[in-house]
């Protein structure tokens, strides 16, 4: 019933490496107060089930956002970098949405798109 993003993303030493341990990515799209940077946190922008005439769905889709907050450009890029890579084997990037800079905490973000399948 929910993406395995946390999951997928906390079993791959690329992005253990780059958020840390415990893997600083977060549900909501809402970090902690006061959290290390780099982070990243994610958050369901939709999805359906599979729906069929004569069976239960047997398979859910979800939309999720992803954003990379950093202290740097070049920071904010190697954390997206390391989540794509652990999120392309078993999900779809469906849009690169952009990079800006926090106005009040100067924090450099980098967000993308991913569709999941998840077999119930």
């Amino acid at each position: 019933m929910f993406p395995p993003i946390y999951e997928v993303c906390a079993a791959n030493s690329e992005v253990k490496a780059a958020l840390g341990t415990p893997v600083r990515l977060y549900p909501f799209g809402e970090a902690p107060h006061g959290v290390a940077l780099p982070y990243a946190v994610w958050q369901t922008l939709g999805g359906s089930p599979e729906n069929y005439l004569k069976q239960r769905p047997d398979i859910d889709q979800f939309s999720l956002q992803v954003d990379v907050y950093a202290t740097s450009a070049t920071a904010a890029r190697n954390v997206a970098r390391a989540l794509r890579n652990a999120i392309e084997p078993v999900a779809y990037i469906t849009r690169w949405n952009g990079e800006d800079r926090d106005q009040e905490t100067k924090n450099y973000r980098v967000s993308f798109d991913v569709d999941w399948w998840v077999q119930r």
